[in-house]
């Protein structure tokens, strides 16, 4: 029994290390992709063709802009970094004080746990780890989940808008009155962003300046190719229809290989999903026919940690799995 539980104890820690290993060698290959966009050097030929025409079209030399593009990388890498609840807040676009956050989500979370330990009658290290995820957990996750899902509806009319600058921009309209067209014409995120950009400028704030503020509340490479174009077009003189047309094809090539990643990978997570349920599923199916059988898990010692190690090795397997399909463009 010891030898066993040795074995699955040192099993257990060689899986969280490969684990670990793994997430953080994706983090690094993610971080340097980003990089990769956003200095100009992606790999990928769209990127390299808007990357080598605003060269080409504007007056500054390429040592300046290469120069402001590293900055401005590093500055994206410090907001990625960044997973604060402060910062979730802002990303979120939920305006509120940390403060009234934690008391709102205290209160929440232990009407939840009020609820299901009446319910359930749970053992007591099991409450203790329900109220740590609902405490601490799941605030995180739903302020993770609400800021990814207004980051994608920003992508989503992302190239729209720069179009429609694009053309106020041909027909001779100033940069700030064609923010403002965008402002009042579309909605959700993108009208948010660019109505924020208008009212900085229109109580002083510099164009660039105001465009860089939106970059906390969107940490996107995108959003970071915005914000140079800006400034280099207001440096320079250069003609800002041209370079906004260039990040806007970079982005619709993102877009579509986005799209094609996923695609691609339909399959691949699919498989994922129902190798990850079907253990699931077939202990509930083996309860509900014989529980007696099934039921030595729950009850016996030596059932307990085989279960154990089963949940343990499984979990490490639907993480691998999920880093191994989880493409990022």
């Amino acid at each position: 029994m010891v030898l066993t539980l040795i074995i699955f104890m040192f099993a257990g820690l060689t899986g969280a290390g490969i684990a670990a290993v793994t997430m953080q060698r994706s983090r690094d290959m993610r971080r340097q992709r980003v990089m990769a966009v956003i200095t100009g050097h992606a790999p990928d030929k769209p990127v390299q063709a808007a990357s080598a025409n605003i060269g080409t079209k504007t007056s500054a030399s390429g040592a300046d802009i290469a120069r402001k593009l590293r900055k401005a990388a590093r500055e994206q890498n410090a907001i990625n970094n960044t997973k604060s609840i402060p910062s979730l807040l802002l990303q979120s676009g939920i305006y509120i004080s940390p403060l009234r956050f934690w008391v709102t989500s205290s209160i929440l979370a232990s009407i939840f746990t009020g609820v299901v330990t009446q319910a359930l009658h749970l053992s007591p290290v099991i409450d203790a780890l329900l109220s740590f995820t609902a405490y601490f957990g799941a605030p995180r996750f739903f302020l993770r989940f609400r800021a990814a899902r207004r980051q994608k509806a920003f992508l989503n009319d992302f190239s729209d808008a720069l179009d429609a600058m694009i053309r106020l921009l041909k027909a001779g309209m100033p940069v700030t009155e064609a923010i403002s067209m965008v402002a009042r014409e579309f909605t959700g995120p993108m009208g948010e962003e660019m109505g924020r950009i208008y009212d900085g400028q229109k109580v002083g704030i510099p164009l660039p300046e105001a465009a860089r503020k939106m970059i906390p509340r969107m940490p996107l490479p995108e959003v970071q190719m915005f914000a140079t174009a800006i400034a280099i077009q207001v440096q320079t003189g250069s003609s800002l229809s041209e370079v906004l047309s260039n990040l806007s094809g970079v982005i619709r090539a993102r877009y579509r290989l986005k799209r094609k990643v996923q695609a691609l990978s339909a399959e691949a997570k699919a498989s994922a999903a129902i190798i990850g349920c079907l253990p699931l599923v077939v202990s509930l199916g083996l309860y509900g026919v014989n529980p007696d059988y099934i039921s030595l898990l729950f009850t016996h010692s030596t059932g307990k940690m085989l279960l154990a190690g089963a949940i343990i090795w499984m979990s490490f397997g639907i993480l691998a799995m999920r880093q191994m399909i989880n493409f990022k463009v």
